[in-house]
């Protein structure tokens, strides 16, 4: 599995990050290639969500399951379908702001996508996973 770690200071409290995040509609705000979430269950553990996402200009799509909720600390959740993922978020009060750690482990759709593209998306997420964490940012403190 390839992994992807990135973290960010938010100066918005942590109560407000948590609930951003949790609510995972919010996804395609601040998610690169996220499309479209919808059809989400009551939320906590357990919960689940159907999603498109956009890889390379290909089309997938999956369900993701939350697996940990911790109020206003962690949320995790696993996908399955085109792309098998585990995502963990922490949120945690730091230098006068909220600091927001995004932790993945996916794999590639190898399949999907080919061998030659496998190295190209590696360094894409990795950049992506960045953005993210600046699209947190930018949204929360506005």
């Amino acid at each position: 599995m390839a992994k992807v770690k990135r973290s960010i200071l938010v100066y918005a409290p942590a109560k407000k990050v948590y609930n951003y995040l949790v609510d995972y509609k919010n996804q395609p705000d601040w998610i690169p290639g996220s499309v479209e979430v919808w059809d989400a269950s009551e939320p906590g553990v357990g919960q689940s969500f159907k999603w498109k996402y956009k890889m390379a200009g290909v089309l997938i799509e999956g369900e993701s399951t939350v697996t940990e909720l911790v109020p206003n600390k962690r949320m995790g959740f696993k996908t399955k379908g085109a792309v098998a993922s585990e995502w963990l978020l922490v949120v945690d009060v730091k230098d006068g702001g909220t600091e927001v750690e995004l932790n993945i482990e996916y794999t590639i759709p190898v399949p999907v996508l080919g061998k030659v593209a496998e190295r190209i998306i590696l360094k894409r997420n990795e950049r992506e996973a960045g953005l993210a964490m600046e699209n947190i940012k930018e949204i929360l403190e506005a």
